[in-house]
């Protein structure tokens, strides 16, 4: 307990960035791998071979080096910073931006995977029905496909941001101020090696449990009846 009271503002904190970072990251993945969905399943041939390789190449590369090409790459070898140079905040600000860029890019190809697997349950009659009503490609996935997709694939997604949640851990590689970051600085400080793993422990499970909860209670509610 003494590890708690000695700390308790330092892990709330580093507790918001990792929610920080987990939401902004779930937002971007979300629009991203929609995009890569409907690259994957457009009748262009070229769409498709972008949006296969890019998550075929990402998806198979370990998340730390993402994020480590995020930082050195993008942001030192570029010059790719998306700050403001002069703020006295701009190596932190830098740092959250780049990993909110990573676990984006990395997480859109799960995501996109997922809601490719949802426009499959969709029955074949109800696109070809569409077609013949006259509607576009872009009509088809808007009004058809991607509504159908998302309330059959809500649990899914729910185990792909739990999963990101946790994969915030990473982003202490590169200097964010999350909860990792702050276990590692912990357990060098302290002996209480056994209370310092525990409270973090609890702390994640109290993230992403309630996610797992209120994903199945929608998955449930929301599941188109076939």
């Amino acid at each position: 307990m003494e590890v708690l009271t000695e700390y308790h503002e330092q892990i709330l904190a580093a507790f918001v960035v990792t929610l920080e970072l987990t939401l902004y990251s779930a937002l971007g993945a979300l629009v991203i791998g929609t995009v890569l969905a409907a690259m994957r399943l457009a009748p262009v041939p070229v769409l498709n071979w972008i949006g296969t390789s890019y998550v075929n190449v990402v998806r198979n590369t370990p998340l730390t080096l993402i994020l480590l090409f995020c930082s050195f790459g993008v942001s030192q070898t570029l010059g790719f910073t998306l700050v403001d140079a002069d703020s006295p905040t701009s190596v932190a600000d830098s740092n959250f931006r780049l990993a909110v860029l990573g676990l984006t890019l990395y997480t859109a190809s799960f995501v996109c995977e997922t809601v490719r697997s949802g426009v499959n349950t969709v029955p074949l009659g109800q696109v070809e029905a569409a077609r013949s009503l006259g509607l576009t490609f872009g009509q088809n996935l808007r009004l058809i496909l991607l509504p159908q997709a998302f309330r059959a694939v809500i649990i899914p997604l729910g185990s792909v941001l739990i999963a990101l949640t946790k994969n915030t851990t990473i982003a202490s590689a590169i200097g964010v101020a999350e909860a990792a970051l702050l276990m590692k600085e912990m357990i060098e400080n302290t002996a209480a090696l056994i209370a310092v793993g525990t409270i973090f422990a609890i702390g994640f499970v109290v993230l992403t449990l309630p996610m797992g909860l209120l994903f199945g209670w929608l998955g449930k509610r929301m599941a188109v009846a076939r």
